[in-house]
């Protein structure tokens, strides 16, 4: 991460006062150009005093609306405020040394709930046919759909609501509401006797994985340290995979013992409860308990998170981002308003993209794709699949907060679509027919890998980074109901499209949705890499 060329000491900051218009892809705004701005605490109220220079030495005094703050910490390097500013030009914030909080143990119970995401998307992949089997509806392929597709209806109401019951009851009670739902929805798959009881677990488990969807993001990236967001917030889609790894490797039994898919399904209650159990001792996301008015809880959950040394800090941005603003949580009609559309509606169309290329496809139907084209092991072969998708997602986790939100999704959707097109023309092309199954599973792991290095992580990782506060929560909702409603229909249809269009043209299609997601990305993305939630906020919405 590059360093600042400004330097800061404890509570006075130094910025840039004249500016230009620019645009930046989501409206006009003002681009900073030089010159220096000194700005101490009142700035909390709107006061601002200026300077033509830096003094050599600044005293650590923190001085401002939470009083005097008195700190050890070494001087800290300058994070260039980035008020009304062009995004992608405001320098990088600069990591403050070692800290005394702790955010990886709340990050790992977070990311339970992404496991169970995982988990109950690839549980289905092995288990279809012995339940199938096991419940009379072996050759009804329509019940056999919503049996896969029942989660997805489920994840979209769930979605939904999440992002209501995160402004409502905080996050870590939703989490801990959520795990209703997950818990009761995999018992009734374990012991369901009738498709209408194992439609309904799947239902069930459905919208809590969709509150999850929503939530564990949202709160990963609240908690998160600006310099290290980016790859805390991709731990998110790596334990995605590995909960849909999980669930692939759950299934290897089958072969032995048909009745194996109840105990894979009961397998995703521990988690859940686990999740419920952890969130009772995680903090609460500083952000919504400043938004709350809870000014004492929300140092304490800083002072957690980060450390006392950056409790002042921490709440000056908070502070800072909301100054001069009364209003309230958004409603969700707010989301369509001037204001907002243009950077919600980015968020919709990642997502959008990232189902329309096809990724849930290949996750519930690769055993059987694997199997007409001749691969013995199927269930093994999906498995292959999962470990590309862990591997791909972890190189990921590296890289971005050093390459960029923005470069990964790009490469991510060129490697889809070259995947793509190798996996159409594998059964097309009679010459290759000979080698048909080695392609269909290297053309599977190639997409798979490149789903997992930008596509997979980076829509819900820069979700709650752009959007406002006022908004975040249900800006994602509505972004992640996008992903489940396409979602839903791909996991419906998917296999009634194949036959009557044959495989080579569906993937093609697919093919062709990654290509214009490279266009749209480019032209509607920006990158957010370095800044923290309040810059980017400022940057992004100036009429806050």
């Amino acid at each position: 991460m590059q360093a600042s060329t400004f330097a800061v000491k404890g509570g006075i900051g130094f910025g840039v006062q004249k500016r230009t218009r620019i645009s930046n892809g989501f409206g006009e705004f003002k681009k900073p150009s030089l010159g220096l701005r000194m700005t101490d605490r009142s700035a909390c109220c709107g006061l601002r005093t200026s300077s033509t220079a830096m003094e050599t030495e600044l005293t650590s005094a923190r001085v401002g609306a939470y009083g005097i703050f008195r700190s050890s910490a070494k001087p800290r390097s300058v994070k260039a405020q980035a008020t009304d500013g062009d995004l992608e030009n405001v320098p990088f914030t600069v990591p403050q040394g070692k800290s005394s909080g702790t955010v990886l143990p709340y990050v790992g119970v977070a990311c339970l709930g992404a496991i169970l995401f995982g988990y109950h998307l690839g549980v289905v992949n092995g288990a279809l046919e012995y339940l199938a089997k096991d419940l009379g509806i072996a050759e009804n392929t329509v019940l056999q759909g919503w049996v896969v597709s029942a989660l997805l209806a489920g994840a979209t109401v769930g979605s939904f609501t999440g992002g209501a019951l995160a402004d409502k009851f905080g996050r870590t009670r939703s989490f801990q509401l959520d795990a209703i739902p997950l818990t009761i929805g995999a018992f009734l798959c374990v012991t369901a006797q009738s498709v209408q009881t194992m439609i309904i677990g799947r239902l069930l488990a459905g919208i809590g994985i969709g509150v999850t969807s929503a939530i564990v993001p949202l709160y990963i990236s609240e908690i998160s340290p600006t310099e290290i967001r980016g790859t805390l917030g991709s731990v998110n889609q790596l334990f995605i995979c590995i909960g849909i790894l999980a669930a692939l490797v759950a299934g290897l039994p089958l072969a032995g013992n048909p009745l194996w898919w109840r105990t894979m399904f009961g397998i995703a209650i521990l988690p859940s409860i686990l999740l419920a159990l952890g969130m009772a001792v995680s903090p609460e996301s500083p952000r919504w308990l400043f938004q709350q008015g809870k000014i004492a809880e929300a140092e304490k959950s800083v002072r957690t998170l980060f450390g006392k040394e950056r409790v002042a800090e921490v709440m000056h941005d908070l502070t800072t981002a909301t100054q001069g603003s009364t209003e309230p949580e958004a409603g969700w009609f707010d989301l369509f308003s001037s204001r907002y559309w243009k950077v919600v509606s980015v968020g919709a169309a990642l997502f959008l993209f990232q189902q329309l290329a096809g990724i849930n496809a290949v996750v519930y139907y690769s055993t059987s794709v694997f199997r007409s084209a001749g691969i013995a092991s199927d269930v093994a072969a999906s498995a292959l699949v999962g470990t590309a998708n862990v591997f791909g997602t972890a190189v990921a986790s590296s890289l971005m907060d050093r390459q960029g939100r923005k470069s990964l999704l790009i490469t991510s959707f060129c490697g889809m679509a070259a995947s793509m097109l190798l996996l159409s023309l594998s059964f097309t092309w009679k010459v290759l027919a000979p080698f048909s199954g080695t392609l269909a599973v290297l053309g599977t792991v190639l997409y798979v890998l490149s789903f997992s290095l930008g596509a997979g992580p980076v829509p819900a990782l820069l979700l709650p980074e752009i959007f406002a506060s006022r908004i975040r929560a249900k800006a994602v909702a509505l972004s992640l109901g996008m992903h489940w409603i396409s979602n839903f229909v791909i996991g419906l249809y998917f296999l009634s499209v194949v036959t009557k269009f044959g495989i080579s043209s569906v993937y093609l299609g697919f093919a062709t949705v990654c290509l214009l997601a490279v266009l749209y990305i480019a032209a509607n993305v920006v990158e957010t890499k370095g800044r923290s939630l309040e810059e980017i906020e400022r940057a992004l919405n100036p009429a806050i």
